[in-house]
């Protein structure tokens, strides 16, 4: 039998126009080592573990308990971690033993489990850059209570900080302002009127339009003083000291550009040291301790 014939019998055709160094039908390294790094997905033997934990999740999310923030590049991920990730609600169940990766980075293997009842078994790196590459992917931040309550039975108690500063994660600012007004009785207090806020974004743009809305008396403000929170829940530490303060709540009306009264509720009518000076108790754990004077304008004793 000629060559021909015995190409022809195995069904390769001279005429087709073939190129020898294209490979077809098979995968290039690089996509051999994605496929090995980004494990199949398989279904979860004992999802009824985890599936309670992914309903309170979503309940926490829906009433504010917990926030969800954009993932940074390349962030530390640990157990018991949570995320979104292609509209997945994904618990990082466990964490392997770290080893160093082809490139000389540190890597570990991770248990993934997701809300669908499925699990992966993904490479850390892996899921990094997933996170990465989904621009839709968010970071779940931890309920005040896994870090110690900021409620006890009728008072503002306490925050536990962090034991690994590393792994903390920003969720918010609290910010002081003073105001610009020109109205006659906050010209003559202006050093002990300020608007206590919590923001999980940029303080500074918060504040941009200031004197075109109410909430910050029509007038441009100054920011005295900022505090970066950190595994925490913005806007229960701003109940709590909204809570504190209460009794020196600034009582003010001013019409929105609509005619219409507001009331804002930010304000009060005490000194900075003060606001510095429960910020740090709260810091300390201590906040359960004291109340706030305003005849002395200080924290004492109960």
């Amino acid at each position: 039998i000629s060559d021909a014939e015995l190409l022809a019998s195995l069904g390769i055709d001279l005429n087709a126009d073939d190129d020898l160094t294209q490979l077809k039908h098979v995968r290039s390294r690089q996509e051999i080592k994605s496929a090995e790094e980004i494990a199949q997905r398989s279904l979860c033997r004992d999802f009824a573990t985890f599936k309670p934990m992914f309903k309170q999740i979503k309940q926490a999310l829906k009433i504010g308990d917990r926030q969800t923030i954009k993932y940074q590049d390349d962030a530390t991920i640990n157990a018991d971690d949570l995320f979104i990730l292609e509209g997945h609600i994904i618990l990082i169940a466990e964490k392997g033993e770290s080893f160093v990766s082809d490139y000389g980075l540190l890597n570990s293997r991770l248990r993934v489990i997701y809300d669908n009842g499925t699990e992966s078994d993904l490479l850390l790196r892996s899921l990094q850059r997933a996170l990465n590459k989904d621009k839709t992917s968010r970071r779940i931040t931890k309920i005040a209570t896994d870090y110690g309550p900021l409620f006890s039975q009728d008072q503002l108690i306490e925050f536990t900080p962090s034991s690994n500063p590393e792994t903390d994660i920003t969720t918010g600012y609290i910010y002081v302002l003073r105001s610009q007004s020109d109205d006659p009785f906050i010209a003559a207090n202006r050093s002990v009127i300020h608007k206590i806020g919590v923001t999980g974004g940029d303080v500074k743009k918060r504040i941009a339009n200031a004197k075109k809305d109410p909430t910050y008396l029509l007038a441009d403000v100054d920011v005295v003083a900022t505090f970066k929170l950190e595994n925490i829940n913005p806007k229960k530490l701003e109940a709590l000291l909204h809570k504190f303060f209460d009794h020196t709540r600034l009582a003010v009306e001013l019409p929105d550009r609509f005619g219409y009264a507001v009331k804002p509720k930010e304000w009060f009518l005490l000194p900075l040291e003060a606001i510095e000076a429960v910020v740090q108790a709260i810091q300390d754990g201590t906040i359960d301790h004291y109340v706030y004077d305003q005849a002395t304008a200080s924290l004492v004793q109960r």
